[in-house]
């Protein structure tokens, strides 16, 4: 199909992989108005024909039956991060756009070949990170942008609660890549990147692990900013903090919080806390994040998180793993083109 006709009609979506992050986009593509869901593929026949039931659409055995049917534009790559880069380099060498869950891959020699991939056959990639599309957080950029906060100081990020983790893939490592530094992690880098810009150095702290599993369940990231600004991440499936927040940022001049359920900012002698969001909608994240994946696809607009951005967070996550491992501070990788800071 050419790139008139993918203007002109909704892109035809494929889903590889029928998990619990299937579902999310299921739900998503009954309010998204530029792509339809035609296809779910999965290694377990009977999983992908129950979700394509529930969708009404096509069920497909696997990968390559879903290549050869000729029923997609685009595809969601929703399997573990360990068969990432065989599924993302097969369609991308078919000329098919990729939309990948996070983490993309389990090492930056990995997450480059992907990136490689897609400049090669100049067909677009791009890392499923859900925050990245939430409409308050992409409202808190715009103040954080207008400088009414004054010179950004601190950010933290906190995503803990307790998940019963042991019968889960995320917990075994050779699938995941590692614990909930990888898997919470990876959005939490992505969200920080998003307000500071490129990261120069980590340090990494595990808690104690509660689930008694082979991964970490719990760590705190101190990481600090080549803008010099330094954030700070909590993450944890085995505590539960009960925080209204999980977003904070400090400047010079006030303060801003992104919530669950409304987010606000006062700036510095302010007597009131000014409300600018309804909280996070996990839908409208979703049917955003496809929405600019598909304009993107069309030539209508540009990626709000592209292959660079992709390559980035694994090697932040990558330097994260070497800091735990070294218990100290250690450089992150300046990826090619990562420098790059992207307008909302």
């Amino acid at each position: 199909m050419s790139i008139q006709q993918l203007r002109e009609e909704k892109l035809r979506f494929g889903i590889v992989g029928a998990g619990r992050i299937a579902d999310s986009y299921l739900a998503a593509f009954k309010s998204t108005n530029s792509a339809t869901l035609t296809a779910i593929a999965d290694v377990q026949a009977g999983a992908a024909k129950t979700m394509a039931e529930k969708a009404g659409c096509a069920a497909f055995a696997s990968c390559r039956d879903l290549l050869a049917s000729g029923s997609v534009d685009a595809v969601i790559i929703a399997t573990p991060p360990s068969t990432h880069e065989e599924i993302c380099v097969d369609f991308l060498e078919h000329h098919i756009p990729v939309l990948c869950e996070k983490p993309v891959s389990l090492s930056g020699e990995s997450a480059r070949l992907i990136r490689r991939k897609s400049r090669e056959h100049k067909t677009s990639f791009t890392m499923a990170s859900k925050f990245r599309y939430a409409a308050d957080v992409v409202r808190a950029r715009k103040i954080v942008e207008s400088g009414i906060l004054g010179e950004i100081i601190l950010f933290e990020n906190t995503f803990m609660s307790f998940v019963n983790m042991a019968p889960r893939w995320n917990s075994n490592a050779d699938v995941s890549g590692g614990g909930v530094l990888i898997d919470n992690g990876t959005h939490s880098i992505d969200i920080m990147r998003y307000f500071l810009g490129p990261l120069s150095s980590i340090h990494v702290v595990a808690g104690i692990k509660l689930q008694k599993l082979t991964v970490e369940d719990t760590v705190h990231a101190t990481i600090r900013a080549q803008s010099g600004a330094t954030g700070r991440i909590d993450l944890s499936w085995s505590i539960n903090k009960h925080c209204d927040d999980y977003i904070a940022i400090y400047g010079s001049k006030g303060t801003l919080r992104v919530g669950w359920k409304g987010s606000f900012y006062r700036q510095d002698g302010g007597a009131d806390w000014v409300q600018f969001g309804q909280g996070y909608d996990k839908v409208q994240a979703f049917r955003d994040q496809i929405q600019n994946f598909s304009r993107a696809v069309q030539g209508l607009e540009a990626l709000l998180i592209d292959a660079d951005d992709a390559v980035a967070s694994v090697d932040v996550i990558q330097s994260g793993y070497q800091a735990l491992a070294n218990h100290a501070w250690v450089p992150i990788p300046l990826s090619e083109d990562a420098s790059i800071y992207h307008a909302a």
